[in-house]
């Protein structure tokens, strides 16, 4: 078995969230490592612990690149050798599921739930939970959920900033029936999303009901430009390309269509709404989640 390691610092929870989110936009991060922020004890909430997984001795420039997703200087990072374990799965210890509107998220080390009314999701935690976000994802779910019990018809739906994939399968789950395309940046998310679309019964494909990957920045892609307009464009990224892709997203959306917009702190919101009220939207619900803001919009029918 090869050996595992691990470069472990301790910080007040924002400033391990920071460098989560930091973290989500390093393109140059190394997928085999993982990332993972958590509480250092139930009983103290406010003070967490970053870690980062290697399955071999880590160099001197991990320790850095773990260093630099700390904008205002780094904690203390240790390094030390685990025992002859699968170092996937210490990393997972802990990632317990998510329960959020009618989906159950579980990574493989928990069985799905026996709810037939509720829709289980197996995806890695090394792939999903790695970011000190789920509360976003969370967000994210339960809102899909209040939306279609509030009547939203989806028939054309874009993922922008995929990941795994996970709210792409969420709103094929509620609209079976609709055209669906997810897209991501980071092109090693095409097989994250085959992947995990194989392991939950999802069908990729051009169909209606099926789901389309593309690898774009935006909606700068050809294919996810023709396949609109989508009545429902989903954005769990981070506020600042939100706040940035808003008139593309309001050219993507019909009037009366909707964006669910996360990735945002609750401190950040304002601008983004602000961003998105000069491009033709208003608010139809929010709901906060932990310290991050879940945003559904609507297009307006007169700009």
């Amino acid at each position: 078995m090869a050996d595992s390691w691990k470069i472990t610092g301790y910080a007040p929870k924002p400033v391990v969230k920071d460098a989560l989110v930091t973290h989500e936009d390093a393109l140059d991060w190394d997928i085999e490592v993982i990332l993972s922020g958590r509480e250092e004890a139930e009983d103290k909430p406010d003070d967490w612990v970053i870690e980062a997984w290697y399955s071999r001795k880590p160099t001197k420039a991990d320790k850095a690149a773990v260093a630099a997703l700390f904008a205002n200087g780094a904690p203390a990072l240790t390094i030390e050798k685990l025992p002859d374990e699968d170092w996937v799965t210490l990393s997972q210890q802990g990632v317990e599921p998510i329960d959020a509107g009618k989906f159950h998220v579980h990574t493989p080390e928990y069985p799905p739930l026996a709810d037939p009314d509720i829709r289980s999701f197996c995806i890695p935690a090394s792939q999903a939970f790695g970011t000190g976000q789920h509360e976003t994802t969370a967000g994210c779910l339960a809102m899909l959920t209040a939306m279609k019990q509030r009547g939203v018809v989806a028939r054309n739906v874009a993922d922008i900033g995929t990941g795994t994939g996970l709210l792409a399968f969420a709103a094929l789950e509620l609209w079976p029936h609709a055209m669906a395309t997810a897209s991501d940046i980071d092109a090693v998310c095409v097989e994250v999303v085959e992947y995990n679309s194989n392991e939950n019964d999802v069908p990729m494909g051009s169909r209606h009901g099926q789901l389309t990957m593309v690898v774009a920045d935006g909606m700068d892609d050809p294919l996810l430009r023709a396949r609109g307009p989508y009545d429902l464009l989903i954005a769990n990224i981070l506020a600042g390309p939100l706040v940035e892709l808003a008139q593309d997203f309001a050219d993507a959306v019909p009037p009366g269509g909707s964006v669910l917009l996360a990735g945002l702190l609750e401190t950040q919101e304002a601008k983004v709404r602000r961003a998105y009220r000069r491009a033709g939207f208003r608010l139809a619900a929010r709901l906060v989640n932990g310290d991050w803001s879940i945003l559904w919009l609507r297009r307006r029918s007169g700009r």
